[in-house]
Order: C-alpha cells, then sequence, then structure tokens
C-alpha cells in the first residue's frame, strides 16, 4: 500500500530543519504484515529528542530511516499468528520489542531483549528485514516503529492495547517520554514517600519523571535545567525547588536546600556532564539514575573513592526499567485518575508537514512534547 511518511535522507544536516529539511514529507511503499505483526493506521506521534539524535548524527542510523519512535494507533489488519489483537483496537507503540525468549526477557526485564536491540540496530523489525520501500529502495525503520507516517507495520511484541476511551494522542505519550521519565521514578524504587529527589534535565521525559515523582510521593522535588521557561514548566508540574544548572554554586545550594543531599537524582539530559552533577547532588548512601542517551563517545568522569567511601549507587535506565504490557496500562491508569497529568506535556500539535520545524523548536527548548496529530 501507499502510505505518507517522514523520511530522514541523511545524517547530521545543519540546521536550521525548516530550511535543510532532513526529513521528506512524501509517499513510499508499504508491505502488509507478516507472521505476528500488525498494520496500524498511526493517529498520534510525538517528537523526541531520540529522534533529534539521529537527525543531528549523535546516534547514528542507517538510512533513508522513517523515523519516529513514540506514538500510538488503531489496529486495521492482524498477521497471522495475532490472536489477541483485531482491527479496531487502539495500541501505543513501545520503542524495544520483546522477544519473550532471551535470557532479559525471561529475567523480567524486555526493556534489555537483546533480538529487539539487534532488530532495533540495523533498523530491521524483530521478525527481520524492512517492510518499507521508495522508488526499490529499502527505507529503514527507527526502532521497529516508525511513527512519522500515516500506518505502520509493527511487530505485535512493540505494541501494547490500551482502553478504546483512552485519547491516542495520551497514548502516544505514554511509550516513550511516561514509560522512561514516569517509569525510572516508580520502577528503580530510589523515590520512595518523603524522600527528597532531583530530576536534572526536563526535556518531555524529566518533565514526566518531576510527575511521578509528585504521583510517588516525593515530598521535595528539585527541578535543574539551564532554561528558566523549563523551570517555571516544572514548578507547575510539582517541582518544590528549581535549580539553574549553569550556576557554578549548584551542588552546595542543593545540598544546603536538602541538609546534605538528596536520596535519588535522576538525569535525563543526556550528557555526562549533566549525570556528574546529578552524582555530586546525592547524599551519602544516595542514589544516582540516569536514563539520558549520551553521545556513544561521551566519557564519565566521577570519583570511585566516592562511590565506595560513601556507599553511592549508579544505575542506568532504559525504558524506564519497567514491563511496558504492565506500566503502560497503569500509568494510562494514574492519568484518568487525575494522578500522572502528563496532558500537560503536550505543547504543541503539528501536521506531518510541520515536522521540521517542529525538530527546529525541539533543539531551541520551546518545546515539551510535540504531537504529530493526524486527524488534524
Amino acid at each position: 500500500m501507499k502510505i505518507t511518511a517522514a523520511v530522514l535522507e541523511e545524517i547530521g544536516r545543519a540546521g536550521p530543519y525548516a530550511e535543510t529539511k532532513p526529513l521528506t514529507v512524501c509517499e513510499i511503499d508499504l508491505e502488509g504484515p507478516r507472521r505476528d505483526e500488525v498494520l496500524v493506521r498511526v493517529v498520534a506521534a510525538g517528537l523526541c529528542h531520540s529522534d533529534l539524535s539521529v537527525i543531528n548524527g549523535d546516534r547514528p542510523r542507517p538510512v533513508p530511516m522513517v523515523l519516529g519512535h513514540e506514538g500510538a494507533g488503531i489496529v486495521e489488519e492482524v498477521g497471522e499468528g495475532v490472536t489477541d489483537l483485531v482491527p479496531g483496537d487502539k495500541v501505543a507503540f513501545v520503542f524495544v520489542p520483546s522477544c519473550g525468549h532471551c535470557g532479559p526477557c525471561q529475567a523480567g526485564r524486555p526493556a534489555l531483549c537483546e533480538p529487539g536491540a539487534a532488530s532495533n540496530g540495523k533498523g530491521e523489525l524483530l521478525g527481520g528485514g524492512t517492510r518499507m520501500s521508495r522508488g526499490g529502495e529499502t527505507v529503514y525503520h527507527m526502532t521497529g516503529v516508525s511513527s512519522y507516517a500515516t500506518h505502520a507495520v509493527i511487530s505485535r511484541r512493540s505494541l501494547v492495547k490500551v482502553d478504546h476511551d483512552v485519547p491516542l494522542v495520551i497514548a502516544a505519550l505514554m511509550g516513550c517520554a511516561v514509560l522512561t521519565g514516569a517509569g525510572a521514578v516508580f520502577n528503580m524504587g530510589a523515590v520512595q514517600p518523603g524522600s527528597r529527589t532531583a530530576v536534572v534535565g526536563l526535556g518531555g521525559v524529566g518533565l514526566a519523571a518531576i510527575l511521578g515523582a509528585a504521583a510517588a510521593g516525593a515530598e521535595t522535588i528539585i527541578a535543574v535545567d539551564t532554561l528558566a521557561s523549563k523551570l517555571e514548566f516544572a514548578r507547575d508540574l510539582g517541582a518544590t525547588h528549581c535549580f539553574d544548572a549553569a550556576d557554578p554554586d549548584l551542588t552546595e545550594k542543593i545540598k544546603e536546600a536538602t541538609q546534605g543531599g538528596v536520596d535519588a537524582a535522576l538525569e535525563f539530559a543526556g550528557s555526562a556532564r549533566a549525570l556528574e552533577s546529578a552524582f555530586r547532588l546525592t547524599r551519602r548512601g544516595g542514589t544516582t539514575i540516569s536514563a539520558g542517551l549520551t553521545n556513544p563517545r561521551a566519557v564519565l568522569n566521577i570519583s570511585p573513592l566516592t562511590l565506595v567511601a560513601e556507599e553511592r549507587t549508579l544505575r542506568g535506565s532504559y525504558l524506564g526499567s519497567g514491563v511496558p504490557s504492565r506500566d503502560i496500562p497503569r500509568f494510562l491508569g494514574l492519568f484518568q485518575r487525575g494522578r500522572l497529568p502528563v496532558d500537560k506535556l503536550m505543547t504543541h500539535r503539528l501536521h506531518l508537514s510541520e515536522i521540521n520545524e517542529g525538530f527546529d523548536r525541539l533543539h531551541r527548548g520551546e518545546a515539551i512534547r510535540q504531537v504529530i496529530d493526524f486527524t488534524m
């Protein structure tokens, strides 16, 4: 079938993207679903820094590629072997497919699925190969999703069914921003009721962590970023203290405000320097969690002596360190009860034709979560 998609033509093209247009909105061919795959009509797709890091070359991927790893839509057709979804079902997309059979999957850690990571790295689906082409040329999938398109063929292992009464623009945010940010709060066990928590880096994922920390009952929630507008936004979402990340006295000020440091610091900036800063903010015995994806060449500089002598914990969190099929319905339930107001993260709705301008806005820090709304 013919679909309309935003295709990344080359990596590292200089901005402004509204002028250089690294993403071409054009017609491409999409095969039907094979075994264990599903054809989905995309309804909503979010713009994320992980997509931007592919565009700017920080995280190279094969091109041409249809970007987009956060989204939601409606099932139109199911392939052989798919028995638990039917046309008309609403689904949220997950950017790591889980095979269910490898070591991490069997250990209850689907975010670390080995075949899923391998297929994502090659720009293929979990079942092998690609389903998109243009003029006979292969077009690659981003993390098995490629949501910047009117339709997508996706592995059943990359989909979570959601209730029919859930707005799909909200379900779209669940697959990355909320799953990664709030998931790191709820699944890592470091943020407890009454705890002191810091969130470093206030993009859509970091601000979802602010919401998660508030829902988890943290008494002190410290927001850290370089942009005053994002700090103000964080305060509206539940942050109790806000600090400029560029302040040379940042560590001392936060330790003074928290009587020695925070119990847990969560970093979502995707910067080694930001992670080092988060590590310094924690108290003796505290935990630092990194969910930001840095440039692969970045190197971390922390003191092993501090790690040992102060019994610090430094952990990574990918996809919220959870189980999407469990966590997405839970987070949607919290949203529906008013305890996780993720709709506040959505600052812009776009047409697919506005995608390059949207990434300019994201690069300048002028948006939290922009959502391509295919119903507009």
